[in-house]
């Protein structure tokens, strides 16, 4: 999809119904190429990730809780921005051209005679009633879909909606942004003959973490959407497809789901952990609380590095110490082969895993998955007199080269990188914490303890903000952090990996449910 010159175009890109992980490949592609990027209130604002850091993002949805922008104002903006010589992404929640206005947006480019590509998307109209365990067509119980509006234009002379054919149509109706007018659509249908005793579901927030479904019939929705305090954005459906919820929810059903846990891993090692949750159910809130940078000088690693032949065993504490120290061997042309008959050491299977990428094969993986571990396992195979390498972060625990200093080994410790505090926006954070969508706080190492506390100068507020989260930590390392940070910690993984972390987390939300249903 590259381009050998830059030149003005326009993307209309369906978003999908609000998982992110919904986003078409070829979407996908056309952010990754935008200079400006113009979202609405129905995008999932996680899907920017994937446009540059450096593009323009422009927010064009509700205004507050108020009306939406005027469709002229963001047509102009999009001829304006595309004039500008730019590639500009319209980023709209489900399908541009299902109820989108995209085609309206189209024609005014059309019109300027500016050039754009329709990325069709996943539409709320079929994704959402899955998500519900709703299939919109059946072999036994519906043939057709109709897809309605559930608002039309205000400034139509008349209404365009054939309510008669709607109400005897036998398929499903699926009707898109109707909640605020479910009373008059329920009175139309039941007047034009459909039977009150018809099964409706209501689906706000399909395909997030957060869903919602109320399940009904024409005779009594609207009072259980009212008890419910549905309010949009919400999917209505229509038919006997409904029925077979009761069956078929498979998402609502996951262990995780509801649940807000926030990772505060480093941006590039967080999807290993999210990818986890959201499988589950969880909707994964990625705050990170880590920026891995190079150390403050190479010199120390590059001199090792001339040394590696001298070393009796090299000590990787981390899956960071691997790409580091690996990446600054590439770094001077060397491989492997330098390493010559150094034995090497992980600290865990994560840690392993990463050794494998760049064609190590651990020597020695601990029972216990930590400093702790790595001490008794070296202990019994003995290392007096060896000399031992160990790549790391500037700040971290100092047992391990010491004990193993005491052992008799000598020890050479470099720092292969840094591990620094970014910035972070505390408010919306706070935001989050105050209106309780944030279940879980996980914490992976004690750095993501330290700096998570430092966002918070009066230590009572943060007390106060995270109350009603259940804190998670990888190990006993970072348990014990948490506590001296005056936390209280309520889960402790068996054992020091990011899957120990999210079964333990699931455990607890089972035990949780289970005393909830007593």
């Amino acid at each position: 999809m590259g381009h050998s010159r830059k030149r003005a175009h326009v993307y209309l890109v369906g978003a999908g119904p609000g998982d992110p992980k919904l986003l078409t490949v070829r979407g996908k592609e056309c952010l990754e190429l935008a200079d400006v990027v113009l979202y609405d209130h129905l995008a999932n604002p996680e899907l920017l990730k994937h446009a540059p850091q450096d593009a323009e993002r422009i927010y064009v949805g509700r205004k507050g809780r108020g009306s939406y922008r005027d469709q002229e104002e963001i047509n102009a903006l999009l001829v304006s921005k595309a004039r500008e010589v730019k590639r500009v992404v319209r980023l709209k929640g489900g399908d541009p051209f299902v109820f989108g206005r995209g085609g309206e947006e189209a024609e005014t480019l059309a019109e300027a005679g500016i050039p754009f590509t329709v990325v069709p998307g996943v539409t709320a109209a079929v994704a959402v009633p899955a998500y519900a365990g709703i299939p919109v067509t059946h072999r036994t119980l519906a043939s057709t879909v109709a897809f309605v509006t559930g608002h039309e234009d205000p400034t139509k002379s008349s209404s365009a909606m054939e309510w008669p054919r709607l109400a005897s149509s036998e398929g499903t109706l699926v009707f898109l942004m109707g909640t605020k007018n479910l009373p008059q659509i329920v009175d139309r249908l039941i007047q034009e003959g459909k039977l009150p005793t018809t099964p409706v579901a209501a689906i706000r927030w399909g395909t997030y973490a957060r869903q919602q479904t109320v399940i009904g019939t024409l005779t009594d929705i609207v009072e259980k959407v009212t008890q419910a305090h549905l309010s949009p954005p919400t999917v209505i459906v229509v038919g006997e497809v409904v029925r077979l919820r009761d069956r078929l929810n498979w998402c609502e059903s996951r262990p995780l789901f509801g649940k807000g846990v926030l990772v505060t891993r480093p941006r590039e090692q967080a999807p290993a952990l999210s990818n986890l949750l959201a499988e589950l159910g969880a909707e994964p809130i990625e705050c990170p609380m880590l920026e891995i940078s190079p150390p403050e000088s190479w010199g120390p690693v590059d001199e090792a590095i001339q040394e590696l032949s001298t070393f009796d065993w090299i000590i990787f504490t981390s899956v960071n110490g691997v790409k580091a120290f690996m990446g600054r061997l590439w770094f001077h042309q060397k491989d492997t082969r330098s390493l010559g008959t150094a034995r090497v050491c992980c600290i865990g299977p994560q840690t392993k895993v990463e050794a494998n990428r760049w064609g190590i094969v651990a020597d020695l993986v601990p029972n216990e998955f930590q400093a702790e571990g790595i001490l008794e396992s070296l202990g019994q195979l003995g290392i007096q007199g060896l000399r031992i390498l160990i790549p790391r972060a500037k700040v971290a625990r100092e047992i391990l080269p010491e004990q193993l200093g005491e052992m008799g080994a000598s020890v050479r410790v470099v720092h292969a990188y840094q591990a620094v505090q970014p910035e972070v926006e505390g408010e919306p954070l706070s935001d989050r914490f105050r209106n309780q969508d944030i279940h879980y706080l996980t914490f992976t190492s004690s750095s993501t303890v330290k700096n998570f506390c430092q966002l918070f100068t009066d230590r009572q507020e943060m007390h106060e903000l995270t109350q009603h989260a259940t804190v998670a930590c990888i190990g006993p390392i970072t348990a014990q952090t948490v506590k001296d940070e005056g936390l209280s910690v309520d889960i402790v993984a068996s054992e020091n990996t990011v899957p120990a972390l999210v079964d333990a987390i699931v455990a607890h939300a089972s035990q949780s449910q289970a005393k909830m249903s007593l």
